[in-house]
């Protein structure tokens, strides 16, 4: 896979997921994005889904600005 479609995937995952309350509605909510943009960009839905779940995860631990748990 490209990087360029793993960066895409992260950001729009990132961007999908950064609006809910905790991090495990951010994971979840970016495994389901980035499914389905792995899935629509040629990509693997499995690894678009890893790496969604990871950014959503994550985006708290790596201060995404509006990313934080309510």
């Amino acid at each position: 896979m490209p990087m360029r479609s793993v960066l895409l995937m992260s950001a729009l995952s990132l961007g999908l997921s950064g609006c809910l309350a905790s991090d495990a509605e951010r994971g979840l909510a970016g495994a389901a994005g980035g499914a389905v943009i792995g899935g629509a960009t040629g990509g693997s839905p499995l690894t678009g889904a890893v790496v969604g779940g990871a950014a959503g995860y994550f985006c708290r631990d790596l201060n995404v600005p509006g990313c934080r748990n309510n």
